[in-house]
């Protein structure tokens, strides 16, 4: 087997490596389409918030591409770490290649100055029994949930509405259609900041957000064009201060499903059901927006009961599997035989 890193401008390996990913979900994602290929070439590419990284893909003897990683190198936070780790055809599976990919990633994230590899798998799935046999430590579960759009009575979210409307007496909603507008970057940014406070591994810094960081990287899948995405906003009244944001995003190659990004309250304006204010507001606009869509995909940490209590309210069902955090230090990798 041999390892090279990928270069932008090679089609023919990106394609090849497409077709492992394609293979690969349809082995261990039960749910959720694979990525599309516009998609896949920008993860490639730019990774996910256009996070720096390599790309490298194996090959076999006779040259076919059996699995690839693109190693996230985090640049404003977390900067001790990598993230996302090798993904092989299912085909050619407990063969080596796996860890031959993995010591090679972690070789390229020591030569890159980290020294923690952290990655997400899917409960239950080969990567998930991977990680366990590497003896990487489970950072955090996150549990899966689907809304499905055919199941909700035609009166209900409007109902839910009007409840969160009374409760939010004094606060106006905005909502846009694409990238974020200019004029509300730091307002988002400011929201953003509000997440700091969610569950998080024990040792994962959380994210600071600024105008310009929300110009570059918050929903890149948007401003490049490959997914479609939407905002809603609350706005308090009295000062014009965004209180709440939340985003959905969906891919044109496959309407059906929309995927929850964000959503997130300012500390000084919880208590008055803004969350679940935007996110009828959400699915509203999404109605005339998105005909075709009947499921949305989101993932909360089982710790993070008052995003729970909001999704249980709007009808998402826990569904199996969900996601698994894991990581391992560079060094253990380096060290195993």
């Amino acid at each position: 087997m041999r390892i090279e890193r990928w270069d932008p401008a090679d089609e023919t390996t990106a394609l090849g490596c497409y077709e492992v990913h394609r293979a690969a979900s349809r082995a261990d994602e039960p749910l959720e389409p694979p990525m599309s290929a516009a998609m896949f070439g920008l993860f490639l590419r730019d990774g996910f918030g256009k996070a720096p990284g390599e790309t490298w893909v194996a090959a076999d003897a006779d040259g076919a591409i059996v699995g690839f990683y693109r190693m996230h190198l985090w640049d404003l936070e977390n900067r001790d770490r990598a993230s996302f780790g090798p993904v092989v055809h299912p085909a050619v599976r407990r063969r080596g290649f796996g860890r031959a990919l993995l010591r090679h990633e972690a070789g390229r994230a020591a030569a890159n100055g980290r020294s923690v590899l952290s990655g997400m798998v899917v409960t239950g799935s080969a990567g998930a029994a991977f990680a366990r046999d590497l003896g990487a430590k489970l950072e955090m579960d996150e549990i899966r949930r689907v809304q499905y759009l055919d199941k909700i009575e035609p009166t209900a979210i409007g109902a839910l509405r009007r409840d969160a409307e009374r409760a939010a007496a004094g606060y106006s909603l905005a909502h846009w259609i694409g990238p974020v507008p200019d004029e509300l970057l730091a307002p988002v940014a400011n929201v953003m900041n509000a997440y700091a406070d969610a569950p998080r591994g024990e040792d994962v810094e959380p994210e600071e957000w600024d105008a310009e960081r929300v110009r570059e990287r918050e929903n890149y899948w948007v401003q490049a064009g490959v997914m479609r995405g939407y905002g809603v906003a609350a706005l308090a009244d009295a000062t014009g201060e965004m209180a709440a944001y939340t985003a959905l995003s969906v891919d044109p190659e496959a309407p059906e499903w929309g995927f929850q990004q964000l959503t997130a309250v300012t500390r000084p304006h919880r208590g008055h059901r803004l969350g679940l204010l935007v996110k009828t507001a959400m699915l509203e606009l999404l109605a005339g927006a998105e005909p075709g869509l009947r499921y949305i995909a989101t993932g909360n940490a089982a710790a993070n009961e008052h995003m729970i209590a909001v999704n249980q309210q709007l009808g998402y069902e826990v569904v199996e599997p969900g996601w698994q955090w894991y990581e391992q230090p560079v060094a253990d990798i380096l060290g195993q035989a």
